[in-house]
């Protein structure tokens, strides 16, 4: 824990947000740190930094999940945080509609 500490207090301020929220959550997980709701405490880790940043949450809806798991699951085994960062844009984004509903620009 100490290591991911270290590095979000380093390389991480110079991410985009959403990046650097995306590596946080696949790094806790790969810590795995706790005996039970690390994917939880993980994805609740990940919206706080999202919303530090001034973004909406992301929220991963259930037809989302099994492309979640397997982009996950690359980033961990493969240090590939591509797809998982380009899911988590896309559900980002998504997370803006209501925002641009209720300003009239969607």
């Amino acid at each position: 824990m100490q290591s991911f500490f270290d590095w979000y207090h380093g390389e991480p301020q110079r991410l985009h947000p959403v990046e650097r929220a995306a590596k946080m959550h696949v790094d806790l997980v790969i810590i795995h740190p706790f005996r039970d709701g690390n994917g939880r405490t993980s994805r609740l880790v990940m919206n706080l930094e999202l919303m530090r940043a001034g973004f909406p949450t992301a929220i991963i809806p259930v037809e989302d999940r099994a492309a979640y798991y397997e982009n996950l699951d690359k980033a961990g085994k493969d240090m590939d945080y591509g797809p998982f960062v380009q899911q988590l844009g896309q559900l980002v984004e998504r997370s803006f509609e209501p925002y641009w509903y209720l300003l009239g620009i969607a």
